[in-house]
């Protein structure tokens, strides 16, 4: 059967694709799994982080690859994917928009509602795509779009096999905003979230939440630093897995310089010399965390305040400053997005068209693009599915 545009990938970049190039041409979507939107109803928790709110020139300062970005955030705008449901959408801290009833499923059915000139075919693994863009052997389309995603987050449908549909070049695939697994167990303080602190890697920092698991960290701080880290190393997931084993920081309270602490202590330790240690260090931390953290720097917990010699005061401020985690390994499984995939150089950044296939195009996470935790990553996916759907069906016309 001929059409004008076969997508494959029913993620947010094909289903966006799909949209807009649906009014117009003739065109297929299609996807492995049994229903669309898999991986988008698991973003932001079950609530679905659409996006984030800013401006799209600040917006672009977050990306490596900016100039790329640009024809596409700004051919399909915030205010253009808002405009697609009847809803509303609230934003909460750090800019990020969620849907006001907190519900992926939500946003999938909205999406959804603006596919109804698209024949949409579920279950449906495309294993090859051979000459004149024919797949399967009896799908025969004259455009083709790739919006398969990646390679980490495989219970979404993701996998290897998504870069061996065409022979285009490819950069290192590596593992993106991923939970980081610790050498040392934290089973005894699983569940501590420490609250604001800045997670840095080398001269790298990033300022965030961290959640501690039974087997490492996670949470905003950690998973965006795990990119960096990733960045940084020498692995190809298509070639063999990493051999990760790197230090990392956590500065507990970056508000406050070493001078600042060594006031403040100065005069709370003289002030209030009675307190022990443990009970003082509660304004910043739970409990839980503080036995852990002064059996790790050997402070004796029941120790007063004006009992801490200059040696301990000098460790304690150091280890507040800089508390460092050996980690072994990423928490793989859990990957949010793949970093690398198509190369930007043979893609149009105004069509999203291959520069070495013609009529070939892509869109989302399969493109060597991604962004940090708050909405970037799917603001990718909705824009270059977008500017990718309407330049394939524009030069259908």
């Amino acid at each position: 059967m001929d059409y004008d545009i076969a997508i494959i990938g029913g993620g947010p970049a094909g289903i966006m694709a799909a949209i807009a190039s649906g009014e117009t041409s003739n065109v297929i979507l299609l996807e492995k799994n049994p229903a669309l939107g898999k991986k988008l109803l698991l973003t932001g928790g079950g609530r679905c982080n659409i996006t984030n709110n800013k401006p799209p020139k600040k917006l672009l300062t977050f990306f490596d690859e900016k100039n790329f970005l640009k024809h596409s955030f700004f051919t399909f705008t915030n205010e253009d994917l808002f405009d697609l449901f009847d809803f509303q959408f609230k934003t909460e801290d750090n800019d990020r928009v969620f849907p006001e009833s907190e519900k992926s499923i939500d946003v999938l059915k909205g999406l959804e509602k603006h596919l109804e000139n698209v024949e949409v075919r579920l279950n449906y693994e495309v294993k090859k795509i051979s000459g004149n863009f024919i797949i399967n052997d009896e799908i025969r389309a004259e455009k083709v779009i790739i919006a398969t995603g990646g390679v980490t987050y495989p219970q979404t449908g993701c996998s290897i096999n998504n870069y061996s549909l065409i022979d285009e070049p490819l950069t290192k695939i590596r593992y993106g905003l991923v939970p980081l697994i610790t050498k040392d167990d934290l089973g005894d303080i699983a569940g501590v979230t420490l609250n604001d602190v800045e997670c840095v890697y080398k001269k790298s920092g990033v300022r965030g939440d961290v959640l501690i698991s039974h087997v490492g960290l996670t949470g905003p701080g950690i998973i965006d630093l795990s990119s960096i880290i990733s960045k940084e190393m020498d692995y190809d997931i298509l070639e063999g897995e990493c051999d990760l084993g790197c230090e990392i920081a956590i500065d507990l309270m970056p508000d406050f310089s070493r001078e600042d602490l060594k006031s403040k202590f100065d005069g709370d330790f003289q002030e209030k010399g009675k307190t022990q240690i443990k009970n003082y260090l509660k304004q910043f931390f739970s409990a839980k965390f503080i036995d852990y953290f002064l059996k790790r720097i050997d402070i004796a917990p029941d120790t007063q305040l004006s009992r801490v010699n200059k040696k301990e005061k000098n460790r304690l401020i150091e280890n507040l400053k800089r508390f460092t985690f050996e980690i072994v390994d990423f928490n793989r499984n859990l990957a949010k997005v793949t970093i690398g995939g198509i190369d930007l150089k043979n893609v149009n950044a105004k069509t999203m068209e291959s520069k070495l296939t013609p009529n070939l195009y892509f869109a989302g996470e399969i493109l060597d693009l991604d962004g940090p935790t708050g909405g970037y990553n799917l603001k990718i996916a909705f824009s270059t599915g977008y500017l990718a759907g309407l330049s394939a069906s524009e030069k259908i016309q």
